[in-house]
Parts: C-alpha cells; sequence; structure tokens
C-alpha cells in the first residue's frame, strides 16, 4: 500500500507540474491560442472528471488570458471600452456552451476539430499577403459581433481547445485585422468567453480551486512573457507558432 507520505510527494509532483503546464499554456496562448492542448490533458491526467477539468481550465486560463489583455491594451493594441459589446456576447455565448456541456457529451467535437485545425494551419501558412497591417473587413462590426463572436464563445465553454486560433481566423479573415491587433482583440474576447463559462461551472461546483489557482499564477508568467514577445515581433513570429499550434493540437486529437 502507498502510505500518507508517498501520496503527498505524488501530489506535490503532480502539482508542479500542473503548474509547468499553465506556465507553457499561458506563453503559447498569449500569442498564438491553443493553450488548452496543454492544460486540459493534463488536468485530467491528473484524475479530474472531465467537467472538473474544463471548470479549472477556465480558472487557471482567467488569469493568463486577463494578463496579456491588459498588456496588449497597454501597449494599444485593443481598446477595451470599444469591445465591451463584443466581450459581454462571448461572455454569454461561453456561459450557454459552459452549460451545455454540463448536459451533453461534446465528445462529437473531437471527430471534426482535427480537420477544422489543420485547414485554419494551412490558411496561415499559406496565406502570402498575412501581415500587421488591416485589409478590408468581409463583415462589418456589428454583424461580425452579433454572429461570429458569440458562436465561437459558445464553443469556448462546450469544449475549449482551439478557441484562440478560431477567433484569430475569424478575425483576419472576416474583420480584416491584422495579426497583431487580431491576437490582441482575441485574448480580450478569450477572457471574456473564459469568464462566461466559469461562472457556470461554479454553479455546478466543478472547479478544483487549489490546483487552478496555481496554475494561474504561472499563466501570469507566461502570459506575460508572450505578449511581450508577440507585441515585439508582431506576425514573424504569431504566424508560425500559430500554425504550429493548429497542427500539434490536430494531430493530439487525431491520436486520442
Amino acid at each position: 500500500m502507498i502510505d500518507a507520505t508517498t501520496l503527498h510527494s505524488l501530489f506535490d509532483s503532480t502539482l508542479l507540474l500542473l503548474a509547468l503546464a499553465g506556465f507553457l499554456a499561458g506563453f503559447i496562448d498569449s500569442i498564438a491560442g491553443g493553450g488548452g492542448l496543454i492544460t486540459i490533458p493534463a488536468l485530467i491526467l491528473s484524475g479530474m472528471n472531465p467537467i472538473t477539468a474544463l471548470g479549472t481550465n477556465k480558472l487557471q486560463g482567467l488569469f493568463g488570458s486577463a494578463t496579456a489583455t491588459i498588456a496588449y491594451a497597454r501597449g494599444g493594441h485593443v481598446d477595451l471600452k470599444k469591445q465591451i459589446p463584443s466581450a459581454l456576447l462571448s461572455c454569454l455565448g461561453a456561459a450557454i456552451g459552459a452549460y451545455t456541456a454540463t448536459l451533453i457529451s461534446p465528445k462529437w467535437f473531437v471527430t471534426i476539430l482535427p480537420f477544422i485545425l489543420i485547414a485554419i494551419a494551412l490558411y496561415f501558412a499559406f496565406k502570402r499577403d498575412l501581415s500587421d497591417a488591416d485589409k478590408q473587413a468581409r463583415l462589418t462590426p456589428f454583424i461580425f459581433a452579433a454572429t461570429m463572436v458569440p458562436i465561437i464563445g459558445f464553443y469556448d465553454g462546450i469544449f475549449g481547445p482551439g478557441t484562440g486560433s478560431f477567433f484569430m481566423l475569424a478575425f483576419v479573415s472576416l474583420a480584416g485585422y491584422g495579426v497583431l491587433k487580431a491576437t490582441a482583440h482575441t485574448k480580450l474576447l478569450n477572457f471574456a468567453s473564459n469568464f462566461g463559462a466559469f461562472i457556470i461551472f461554479i454553479g455546478f461546483g466543478a472547479i478544483n480551486w487549489k490546483i487552478g489557482i496555481v496554475m494561474g499564477v504561472m499563466q501570469i508568467v507566461g502570459a506575460k512573457l508572450g505578449a511581450n514577445l508577440a507585441m515585439k515581433n508582431g506576425s514573424k513570429i504569431i504566424k508560425p507558432l500559430l500554425v504550429i499550434t493548429c497542427t500539434a493540437l490536430a494531430i493530439k486529437l487525431l491520436m486520442d
């Protein structure tokens, strides 16, 4: 049998690994999204049930997305006041998605998501005019906020991995944003969707507070480093990391 000392040591080791996962996720998520590729599998492997893993993931993700959002706002890449309506819609969509996740299994996302992520990776890999300069928008700001934002927010609430990539694709291809501007706005809406889902998961008691806070503190460190790196290098680092993240997440889902 395993004695209490061994169990305590094992728990500490697990918490340390989860903290490292939080740091890496915060760094990657602040640049290209896809932090869920690291944190959700790590939480489930620690022994959590899927719903608690999703809830705890939202808690720790709040720290990173908030840190990145503040960094980008201070850098002048996103106007927080102007984006409040979009943030509220993202929050609402995620809340509905999180509630849905407590009722049905989101496993069917695993079937189609890898192919969508591969398509996104190919789009960013081969789009030649991809830069930090804004392009012609295909949707008006109102239509974009009323349709794409709550839809992606809903996805974040019910499942999550790849949400940042979906927001990035929408901002670049439909809103006409440059890569750096799209990344900054993605972090704000990702924070809002994390918050909306988080509130619902609290109501169902699906949060491991200790693990979520420990991972969240490390998310802050990783997100700050990642956001500063992204603002310094722009599309030169965001584009390749986005392609790598989408591809890695697709491969991981296919292997699972």
